[in-house]
């Protein structure tokens, strides 16, 4: 076989993309009570994420993606590693927390492995709506990037999600690099994966 039509991930990736764990399907008639839409379909990637939720823990699981291998493989591997968590540990999953139990994605791949997750907390995020607790978990599992001004991970994807599409835009939304600047480059980094994700 020539090489341009080899496999460049890990069998693991290889088993969840051929044979994805929990996918959606019309016409089971999966009966949920949180769901959770993200992604750009323009730029191919968009993720839908729906749970059944008791006592606080994942009962159950489907979703599904207009995505690459990386997505599916990743989104399958997710799906599986939830079911039985309590709400919070969910909420608190990291992308590269699913990609060490794919076995690695290649670099340029990365970037697919955060659609499941964030679907999976805008679910999460539904489900407190509907339940008198928006909010509850918003400020777990973030990240500060700009530690002069405070501002994490999650304002910045807030910001994109408000337009933001360059780090003139950044900058005007949230502030941040307006003192030191140190944090320019991983904030430009995150910039472009989420205008990559939910960018028009």
């Amino acid at each position: 076989m020539s090489d341009a039509f080899s496999w460049i991930y890990s069998d693991t990736v290889k088993e969840h993309f051929t044979n994805p764990k929990n996918v959606f399907r019309p016409d089971e008639g999966f009966d949920h009570n949180a769901e959770g839409l993200t992604g750009n379909i323009k730029c191919g990637d968009q993720m839908l994420f729906m749970l059944q939720i008791e006592n606080d823990s994942i009962r159950d699981v489907r979703w599904k993606t207009y995505g690459c291998a990386s997505a599916i493989a990743s989104t399958s591997m997710l799906s599986e590693v939830i079911k039985g968590m309590k709400l919070k540990e969910a909420y608190n999953i990291k992308p590269e927390d699913i990609v060490k139990r794919l076995d690695g994605l290649p670099s340029n791949k990365i970037h697919c492995s955060v659609l499941g997750d964030k679907a999976l907390r805008a679910a999460i995020d539904n489900y407190l709506e509907k339940n008198g607790r928006a909010g509850e978990f918003r400020n777990e599992g973030v990240k500060i990037i700009c530690t002069c001004l405070n501002i994490s991970d999650r304002d910045i994807e807030d910001a994109v999600k408000q337009g933001a599409r360059d780090w003139i835009g950044l900058q005007e939304k949230t502030k941040i690099g307006t003192v030191c600047g140190g944090c320019k480059e991983a904030a430009e980094e995150l910039l472009h994966e989420y205008v990559h994700i939910f960018g028009e």
